[in-house]
C-alpha cells in the first residue's frame, strides 16, 4: 500500500482525466444517463472552486499511474465539502481511498477548516461504508433528489479538532502541478 504520492492538480489536469472518465462510466451505470452527461456534471464546478487557498484537488499516483483522487471546496467559513472522491476500479480494496481521505482531511485542517461535509449517492454503498468507518456522522435530514430524481443524496459530516494532525506517512505531496 505504500508508495502512493499525492499531487495537487487542477480539474482539467491530465492526471485527473482517467479517474473522472471511469467515474462518469460508473455513475451512468448506477444512476442512468450517458457517460458524456455524467462527465459534464462532474466538470460542472469551475476550476476556481477546487483551487487553493479555499479548495484543492489531489491525485494519488502509484508508479506513475493515477490510482485515486478527490477534491474539496469551501462550503462555508468553517466547512470544506469533499467532492469527486474516487479510486480506479483496478486498485480498489487496497486502502487507497482511505489514504486519500486522510490526505484530504490533513489538507483541509491545514487550511483552517473545522468541519467536513459531503454527500454521496444512495447507490454507492462502498462510499457509505468508507465514510462510516472513517468517523463521519451520517446526517439524518433528507436532502432533495438530484439528477432528475435519479440520485438520493446521503450527507455526512466530520468535526475536525484544532489539533487534527496532517497525516504524514499516508502518502506524500510530491508536487504542485504547473498552472495552479
Amino acid at each position: 500500500m505504500s508508495g502512493v504520492r499525492f499531487v495537487a492538480v487542477g480539474l482539467d489536469d491530465p492526471l485527473a482525466e482517467p479517474l473522472l472518465a471511469e467515474l462518469s462510466v460508473e455513475y451512468s451505470g448506477r444512476y442512468g444517463g450517458t457517460p458524456e452527461l455524467m462527465m459534464g456534471w462532474l466538470r460542472g464546478k469551475t476550476a476556481d472552486e477546487f483551487a487553493p487557498p479555499s479548495g484543492g484537488m489531489y491525485i494519488g499516483v502509484l508508479a506513475g499511474v493515477p490510482v485515486t483522487g478527490g477534491a474539496f471546496t469551501r462550503f462555508d467559513a468553517d466547512t470544506a465539502e469533499l467532492k469527486r472522491i474516487w479510486t480506479d476500479s483496478r486498485y480498489r480494496k487496497r486502502g487507497y481511498a482511505r489514504m486519500l481521505l486522510a490526505h484530504l482531511e490533513g489538507e483541509i485542517a491545514a487550511r483552517g477548516y473545522r468541519r467536513i461535509y459531503l454527500t454521496t449517492g444512495h447507490l454507492q454503498p462502498e462510499a457509505e461504508a468508507l465514510y462510516d468507518s472513517a468517523g463521519y456522522t451520517r446526517l439524518t435530514a433528507p436532502l432533495p433528489p438530484e439528477g432528475e430524481g435519479a440520485v438520493f443524496p446521503i450527507a455526512f459530516e466530520k468535526q475536525l479538532s484544532k489539533e487534527s494532525p496532517v497525516r504524514a506517512g499516508h502518502g506524500q505531496l510530491i508536487a504542485e502541478r504547473s498552472g495552479q
